[in-house]
């Protein structure tokens, strides 16, 4: 079994050394033969704009789709969600339209504003921790998307959905790859051993 960061920009370097750690192998994911050759894929934190257009200078939007679409399990991390959603609250970008959500950018802030935060996910007993930079949260989740996790939005008091999975897609608003923990990679490895499985 082999795991794909897509390694466009952004801290796709760091979610591979999280899966050295698992002991699964991994590999930088360019052209559609590289995503071809790997059984599951990470989408990573960066810049969800340059990612979605880089993305389609690549060739790579398409076969993206059909990959998800087909089964492939994915894992987008920050920005990796924002361009794996139908859409955001403020304008167009490239985006794969493969997430039933509406995300909002830069929702807790600036860079300054970056954050770490102690959350319970579902069907884990330990609260686990989080880091957000510069992160987005689900503004709207369509009636398929689970949450596994919120946060408290400070300026209104509100719960905002920071975890979801839809069928093969699991998405973030956090960095998993910035902490010890390896929760989230786990959910993702433990996704593609089923469906690298023969039927």
């Amino acid at each position: 079994m082999k795991i794909g960061a897509l390694a466009l920009q952004g801290d796709f370097r760091e979610h591979l050394a999280t899966l050295r750690r698992l002991g699964v192998e991994g590999a930088e994911v360019r052209t559609p033969e590289e995503l071809a050759a790997v059984d599951a894929l990470i989408i990573p934190g960066g810049e969800s704009t340059t990612i979605g257009k880089l993305a389609h200078i690549y060739g790579l939007i398409e076969p993206i789709r059909e990959c998800v679409r087909a089964g492939m399990p994915v894992l987008g991390t920050c920005a990796g969600m924002i361009f794996l959603a139908s859409g955001t609250t403020d304008g167009d970008q490239d985006q794969l339209h493969l997430l039933d959500v509406v995300v909002e950018r830069n929702a807790f802030g600036r860079q300054v504003d970056s954050f770490e935060a102690d959350m319970q996910v579902a069907g884990r007993a330990e609260p686990v921790h989080a880091v957000f930079i510069r992160a987005p949260w689900i503004h709207k989740a369509g009636a398929d998307v689970e949450i596994l996790a919120a946060v408290v939005d400070p300026s209104s008091g509100e719960e905002r959905p920071v975890v979801v999975r839809q069928g093969n897609i699991l998405a973030t608003s956090f960095h998993p790859e910035l902490t010890s923990e390896t929760w989230v990679h786990e959910l993702l490895v433990a996704a593609a051993t089923d469906h690298s499985q023969p039927s």
